[in-house]
C-alpha cells in the first residue's frame, strides 16, 4: 500500500517536472541531452526507464517516486529539497514573490527580500531554501514591484563603484540576451555569487555560452569567464545602499 506521504511526494514531483519543462530544462522528445531518456538516466540510472518516469507522471498509475530518487532530482536539477521532500517553501528555493505572500511572517513587511550572500548563492543548487531566521524584508522609496532581493557586498572587487559592506538591491533578468554591457549585475552560478560588469560571450550559432565577469577594481581582480547553464541566474543591480 502506498502511504499518503509518498502520494504527496509524487504530486510535488509532477509539479516540479512541469516547471522544469516550462523552463526548457526538460524537453520530452529532445535528443540533445534534455529528453525523457536523459532524465531517466540521470535519476533512475538507465535511459531505458523513461516509461517508469511516465508512470510517475500519470496520476492514475500506482507507481510513485521514492525519496531516494526525489533527492537525486534536487541534486541534478537544482530543486529545493525542502519543497520536494516536505512540501515546505518553493520549488526553486528563491521564489521571492511566494515568500512575500506569506502573511504569517511578521518579518516580511517590505517588497525587498534581504538575505545573506551564502543563502542567496546556495539556493541555486537546491541545497535548501532560505532558513526562516535568515529572512527579512524592507522597502525603499521609489523602488517598487516584486521579485527584489538584497544582500551585502563582501570584498573590494567593485571598488570604487561599490564598497565592501554596501548593500545592493537586485531584480532578476528575464533573459540573458537582454543583458546590457557597462551595467552591473549579480550572477548566481554553481553555488557562487558575483557582482560584476558583464559581457556576453556568443558562439557561432548566436547563443550566449559564457559570461565574461569584469571587476571595477581591475588592478587587483582580473576578468574571468563563467559558463552559462540551466542554473545560471542573472540579476540587475538597481540600487546601492551605503552607510551614512
Amino acid at each position: 500500500m502506498i502511504t499518503p506521504d509518498r502520494l504527496s511526494l509524487n504530486e510535488r514531483f509532477i509539479k516540479v517536472f512541469g516547471l522544469l519543462e516550462e523552463r526548457g530544462v526538460i524537453k520530452k522528445n529532445d535528443r540533445e541531452g534534455k529528453g525523457m531518456k536523459d532524465f531517466a538516466e540521470r535519476i533512475l540510472g538507465n535511459k531505458g526507464y523513461g516509461h517508469i518516469v511516465r508512470a510517475f507522471l500519470n496520476e492514475d498509475d500506482k507507481r510513485v517516486i521514492d525519496y531516494h530518487h526525489a533527492r537525486l532530482i534536487c541534486k541534478e536539477y537544482g530543486i529545493n529539497e525542502k519543497f520536494l521532500l516536505e512540501g515546505i517553501g518553493s520549488p526553486f528555493g528563491m521564489d521571492i514573490q511566494a515568500r512575500r505572500e506569506d502573511s504569517n511572517s511578521d518579518n516580511l513587511k517590505g517588497n525587498i527580500l534581504y538575505t545573506t550572500v551564502e543563502a542567496f548563492a546556495g539556493s541555486t543548487l537546491g541545497q535548501g531554501s532560505f532558513e526562516r531566521e535568515e529572512l527579512d524584508s524592507f522597502s525603499i522609496p521609489g523602488v517598487s514591484g516584486s521579485g527584489l532581493v538584497a544582500f551585502p557586498i563582501k570584498g573590494n572587487s567593485m571598488e570604487p563603484v561599490i564598497q565592501n559592506g554596501d548593500i545592493v538591491v537586485c531584480r532578476e533578468v528575464n533573459s540573458i540576451n537582454s543583458i546590457k554591457e557597462n551595467e552591473i549585475y549579480a550572477i548566481k552560478s554553481n553555488g557562487s555569487l558575483w557582482v560584476k560588469y558583464i559581457k556576453k560571450v556568443i558562439d557561432e550559432r548566436g547563443r550566449v555560452t559564457h559570461l565574461k565577469l569584469i571587476s571595477a577594481n581591475h588592478f587587483e581582480h582580473d576578468p574571468f569567464e563563467e559558463e552559462v547553464n540551466e542554473f545560471t541566474r542573472v540579476y540587475k543591480v538597481i540600487r546601492r545602499i551605503s552607510e551614512i
